[in-house]
């Protein structure tokens, strides 16, 4: 249920395309990310940091998108804002896994992962390093597409290609990671 939860606004972002355009799934994918925020308070559930930094990142980015919509800037595509949010939010996550063990001497995986997993503490470099890298280059990857294919095309990569890039990266680090658990388990 909490994947389908993280994937609400993605997944309205995707209908509301489909149905009303560009502006109108900027404007849901934003009211869908502050229903979320607003229902884990009203819970009084725990708001994820990466929770937090989406939201900012849609409100910031989508809320260019939208005002250039209304409020025309020459020389500025109104949806230049909505096409760089992923790629924004991408590097803020590895921006934060590649200066967290340099500024701050913690590894933010091992945070996030070190309840439900043990291992070995270069592992937990190495998984750290792996998943800043994969997030520098999903946004590379979310700018080529963005900038060298249509809107339509860009959406459904958004959407589905990128959501389909993390599982397999997922699934990957979840092989090279049951190497590490079965060596645990055997001593």
């Amino acid at each position: 249920m909490k994947i389908f939860f993280d994937l609400f606004p993605v997944l309205l972002f995707f209908a509301a395309y489909e149905v009303g355009g560009i502006y109108w799934a900027t404007g849901c994918a934003m009211g869908a990310s502050l229903i979320q925020i607003g229902w884990l308070l009203a819970t009084r559930r725990r708001v994820e940091p990466a929770a937090w930094i989406s939201f900012v990142v849609i409100t910031l980015f989508g809320g260019l998108t939208l005002w250039t919509h209304e409020h025309r800037v020459a020389g500025i595509d109104p949806t230049v804002f909505i096409r760089w949010k992923p790629t924004a939010l991408y590097w803020i996550f590895a921006a934060i896994l590649f200066l967290g063990p340099a500024l701050f001497n913690r590894n933010p995986i091992r945070g996030l992962m070190g309840k439900q997993l043990h291992l070995p503490d270069t592992v937990w470099g190495r998984l750290n390093f792996a998943w800043a890298v994969f997030f520098t280059l999903l946004g590379l990857l979310n700018l080529y597409v963005a900038f060298n294919y249509s809107e339509p095309v860009w959406v459904k990569f958004k959407v589905f290609g990128l959501l389909a890039l993390m599982v397999v990266f997922i699934l990957g680090q979840g092989i090279i990671l049951s190497h590490h658990l079965e060596e645990k388990d055997d001593r």
